[in-house]
């Protein structure tokens, strides 16, 4: 296969440069009025502006000491290191795989102490655990309530995730180990593998270049921290690039008809891998990829045979991720988002789950705001981190194999998240991780494209102590601050509840997770059947008192479903009046002004204010037969008589104040049937073991 002609290749690369700079550079969402914004964007102008200056002027300084003393530079500098990476290629791939899955297993025991933090790594374990288990769900409780998470969809008596099933099933590998923290890292590290292998072929001619851009793919900051999570997103990750590994070696011209079918049966499989992981992510790189296969098989009849394969590799993961989707939500095409969430979770411009309704000029700011922050979070330099990607693209003349795969794939990827409503911002623009394989080639790409065109001289001299001076900032200040900020993330959900519980002596218990009024309310509304997305459409849209009143006249006539829909629906008629709580620490919860609270409300303010804790790390313990559950005061009696003989105890910190520990406080369960007998809570009612006050 030979490089294009240049005309056609400058097409390509002014067309991505041109979208680089539009939505990298340009604070698009700032212009449109009415949704989200880049509030800081004028801050990070000046940072650019200054950190750029920065570096060139400290290059500038360098290359004209150098012209004085010429031992400064050499331009064989690298020379031994790119010979090594061609002369042994797989030693100096496992060299950089190796310190790859360090660095991140650093980071994750480090600065992520191991754990899930975010709900959507807190639900895909509790999916690994089902299956780490053999089972395809857990069992749906009586009382729901007691047990419901966010993610966690509860049809037809089972309980399972909403995610596809391919990212538990990775993490399930963990449990089984009992290395859960470990699983990401190790894809993450595969995952380099896999790209050094692709850009080796595509980059057959520039050993530097195949070299540098592993080096970037491998030690970005975006990829150090993603892979140093419990994410899906680093799983996607290694399936499409072990995907595109698997196809660029089927197109070499040297490859024999069988072994081209291997490697395209390879690389189907790895898209059907990612596919159960991350469907959208694996549909962008498989429709470019399918375009380039029937092309050459409508010229060449023999390449019908790599099709062939690479459709038989993608089918076997499909099958099961739609097996598991029959068996769960009892149809084959829907996935656990649509049995939680209802159509409006999918792509497309319509009203979504929560929040405002999707539309272009909202995909817009999306788009925006992801490529803003991919600046700042891919590599954390001083310059741009787009700059040196978007030149290269300006100045390059040419393509060259599985270049157009890439562009249409990472293109496609953009184009889905622009028609998708919900802001992936976690650890960075987290949507954009699978874009990694085109920002760190093109990155790689700017110093060959530089000399091919101005040679070696000064102004190369420039650009590369620019991006030395830049890199070794990010490296020496904002990265390792970077991590620091990461490491103080949801201290409640790097609490291990496990550990503290053997240390608190508890165990054959029940434990009654005390959590705000607010997040008590979502819970008993989900019990009720509102899906999750009217749920906090309603609980934000109403005074938390009239939804209290409202939700216990349900419950008492066990009214559920649609009926308790339209009973529940109008009561959001005031939404545009309430307001944020000043009551509570909680200020999701609202209140309508002028509104008399009864006892009953004014009680659940006192127990906000005397301190709540959150309920999903609770999903992922129960060591020593210990039983936690959301505490919902009366509704508490039923798991009690589940359970007559063992101990009670209530889990709250001492006080509402940020980041206090929660603590194990005994309970007296004749004081909690005579506090539940008189319509009050299990703390405020109840007499403590230890005589406390």
């Amino acid at each position: 296969m030979t490089d294009r002609p240049a005309g056609t290749g400058r097409a390509w690369t002014l067309g991505g440069a041109s979208l680089f700079l539009i939505f990298g550079y340009l604070p698009i969402a700032n212009w449109i009025h009415g949704g989200r914004d880049s509030p800081h964007y004028a801050t990070d102008l000046q940072h650019w502006v200054a950190g750029t200056a920065m570096a060139l002027g400290a290059a500038l300084v360098y290359v004209i000491v150098a012209r004085r003393v010429p031992h400064l530079w050499r331009d064989d500098a690298l020379a031994p290191a790119i010979s090594f990476w061609l002369r042994r290629p797989r030693a100096s791939t496992l060299i950089i795989v190796a310190t790859a899955l360090l660095a991140y297993a650093v980071v994750a025991r480090l600065v992520f102490d191991g754990r899930p933090l975010l709900v959507d790594e807190v639900t895909q374990l509790f999916q690994a655990r089902q299956f780490a288990h053999g089972r395809l769900a857990a069992t749906r409780d009586s009382v729901p309530e007691l047990f419901s998470a966010l993610e966690l969809v509860e049809h037809d008596g089972r309980v399972f995730a909403q995610f596809p099933p391919g990212g538990p099933a990775v993490l399930a590998l963990g449990v089984l180990t009992g290395a859960t923290w470990l699983v990401v890292p190790v894809c993450g590290a595969l995952a380099v593998g896999c790209f050094a292998g692709f850009v080796r072929y595509v980059e057959a001619e520039r050993g530097g270049v195949s070299l540098l851009a592993t080096i970037l793919f491998a030690f970005a900051p975006f990829m150090l921290f993603m892979s140093g999570s419990q994410m899906n997103h680093v799983p996607a990750l290694f399936g499409i690039c072990a995907a595109l590994s698997g196809f660029a070696r089927a197109s070499t011209c040297d490859t024999s008809r069988a072994r081209r079918a291997w490697y395209s049966f390879l690389g189907g499989a790895a898209l059907g891998f990612a596919a159960t992981i991350r469907p959208v992510d694996a549909m962008a790189f498989a429709l470019p990829i399918a375009v380039m296969l029937l092309h050459r098989a409508s010229s060449d009849r023999r390449a019908l045979r790599a099709v062939v394969a690479a459709g038989l590799g993608i089918a076997g993961p499909l099958a099961a991720m739609l097996w598991f989707n029959a068996r769960t939500t009892g149809s084959p095409l829907r996935f656990g988002y649509d049995a939680l969430w209802g159509s409006r979770h999918g792509l497309g411009f319509h009203a979504a789950p929560w929040g405002p309704e999707h539309t272009v000029a909202r995909g817009l700011e999306l788009v925006s705001l992801y490529g803003l922050r991919l600046q700042d979070f891919l590599f954390e330099t001083p310059i741009p981190s787009l700059t040196a990607g978007v030149v290269a693209l300006l100045i390059a003349s040419r393509l060259r194999p599985m270049d157009r795969v890439l562009f249409a794939a990472s293109g496609l990827l953009v184009l889905s998240y622009f028609a998708y409503w919900h802001d992936g911002f976690y650890l960075g623009p987290r949507f954009f991780t699978c874009l990694l394989p085109l920002l760190a080639l093109w990155t790689a790409r700017l110093y060959a494209e530089w000399r091919e065109r101005w040679g070696r001289e000064h102004s190369y001299r420039l650009l590369v102590v620019a991006s030395v001076v830049s890199g070794f900032f990010a490296a020496a200040i904002t990265v390792p601050a970077r991590a620091r900020e990461y490491a103080s993330l949801a201290p409640a959900m790097r609490w291990n509840v496990d550990s503290a519980a053997r240390a608190a002596g508890v165990h054959d218990a029940i434990v009654l997770v005390r959590e705000s009024w607010g997040a008590q309310l979502l819970a008993r509304l989900w019990a009720l059947g509102v899906d999750p997305g009217e749920a906090g459409s309603l609980y934000l849209g109403t005074d938390a008192c009239v939804l209290e009143r409202a939700i216990d006249s349900l419950e008492r006539i066990h009214a559920r479903g649609e009926p308790a829909r339209r009973m529940l629906l109008p009561l959001a008629r005031d939404s545009a009046r309430v307001a944020p709580s000043p009551f509570s620490s909680d200020t999701t919860e609202r209140v309508l002004p002028g509104a008399v609270y009864g006892p009953r409300c004014v009680q659940r303010i006192g127990e906000d204010r005397a301190g709540y804790t959150t309920f999903l790390p609770s999903i992922l313990a129960g060591d020593d037969r210990v039983v936690y559950a959301r505490d919902l005061h009366a509704r508490d009696s039923l798991l009690l008589e589940r359970f007559p003989s063992r101990e009670v105890y209530l889990l709250r910190p001492s006080s509402d104040h940020a980041g206090e520990v929660p603590r194990f406080w005994r309970l007296a369960r004749d004081s909690l049937r005579s506090a539940w007998g008189m319509d009050g809570s299990p703390w405020d009612g109840a007499r403590r073991v230890d005589g406390s006050p």
